[in-house]
């Protein structure tokens, strides 16, 4: 597993950075990164694999090759170098990293070299890597810094984020946004107050990266729910049978009638009569579950589980009891929720809550 750290100044990277060291990630840099003072000053090539000691230090045979500002004999009488948790390996360019941590996925590395959207984006497709944004108040970091001019402070802080003015094509915090796996929003006290919260976050834990089976349906679930022109609310379903997705629906009005958002249903456009609003009988919308379950059909539903970003109202509720469905997914709340769990639970179909906080989405703690 590789993380990479980016974020504002003094938002609190490199603690952030020394939490996983001390969780026994190995910390790796580029050689060109002038951020950080350099301990030792050699770029690596690998051919050999990477071994792991009883003290959990990283050993590197002789099969390496160094570019080292030592004169000549010392690097010939180099057999082995011991890499411990306080000392970075340093490479020479992107492509030695991505080559190194792609063939030693297993082992845990985390940077803070990575910081532009060019040299991330190679490692973005490795399904090991994660993206960490680190950021803090602004008056909090400007506090942190050594700068005695908060304009300046500013000014600096502007450029990272956004770009110098006038080059829209030069690296930015902002242009990386879509790439972040976590942000970290550092308002703790102390340094060890972010230190354990991101023990906290286990972030080791492979569903940061890979999300189990209900949090991919689940978010299934909320694009479909993107197809809505439903004026009041959108909702959207799965149906899944062995882990395959049989159908899918989101709310609307009936095909080859005027779409909802266009005026097709009063009632959710509120242009029904002042007496007539509060019937939902009035309501020509299908609801997302009813037209996931006409889609699929009753053979491909029974036993089947249903996935919706929203929990299902009564009239859904009784109509997915009846289509054979065994369990029930949901992510949002509605205001008949006890009553539909209460029905569940009497025809014996399991009732689960997905929290937002596990979806697929960028996670922000």
């Amino acid at each position: 597993m590789l993380i990479a750290i980016i974020g504002t100044r003094c938002s609190g990277k490199r603690t952030a950075e020394s939490a996983l060291v001390a969780q026994g990630f190995v910390p790796i840099r580029l050689y060109a990164d002038d951020e950080y003072d350099r301990e030792s000053d050699y770029s690596l090539t690998y051919e050999d694999e990477t071994i792991e000691t009883p003290g959990n230090d990283l050993v590197f045979n002789h099969h390496l090759s160094f570019l080292s500002m030592d004169p000549p004999s010392a690097r010939n009488s180099i057999q082995s170098i011991t890499v411990t948790r306080s000392t970075s390996i340093i490479f020479g360019s992107t492509d030695e990293m991505l080559d190194y941590v792609t063939r030693n996925w297993r082992t845990h590395f985390v940077t803070t070299s990575l910081n532009t959207r060019e040299t991330v984006l190679p490692f973005a497709k490795r399904p090991f890597f994660m993206l960490i944004n680190v950021d803090a108040p602004l008056m909090t970091r400007f506090l942190r810094s050594a700068s005695t001019s908060l304009e300046e402070f500013v000014h600096e802080d502007d450029r990272i984020v956004f770009g110098d003015e006038g080059m829209g094509s030069s690296p930015t915090l902002q242009g990386m946004r879509d790439l972040v796996h976590v942000s970290i929003n550092n308002v703790f006290p102390g340094t060890s107050d972010l230190q354990a919260h991101i023990a906290d976050l286990d972030l080791t834990d492979p569903k940061h990266l890979r999300p189990n089976w209900d949090t991919y349906f689940m978010t299934l679930a909320s694009l479909a729910a993107q197809r809505s022109n439903c004026m009041k609310r959108r909702v959207g379903a799965i149906v899944v049978r062995d882990n395959r997705v049989v159908a899918t629906g989101y709310n609307g009005t009936p095909r080859h009638l005027k779409n909802c958002n266009d005026g097709g249903c009063s009632h959710c456009n509120r242009t029904a009569p002042v007496s007539e609003e509060k019937s939902v009988d009035l309501c020509l919308c299908l609801h997302a579950e009813e037209n996931a379950l006409l889609e699929a059909g009753r053979e491909r539903v029974n036993e089947s589980v249903l996935y919706c970003n929203t929990c299902p109202c009564l009239k859904c509720t009784v109509k997915i009891i009846q289509s054979g469905v065994k369990t029930v997914v949901y992510n949002l709340s509605y205001k008949v929720d006890a009553a539909s769990a209460a029905l569940f639970k009497e025809a014996g179909v399991e009732l689960r809550h997905h929290p937002p906080s596990t979806m697929l989405n960028r996670h922000f703690y």
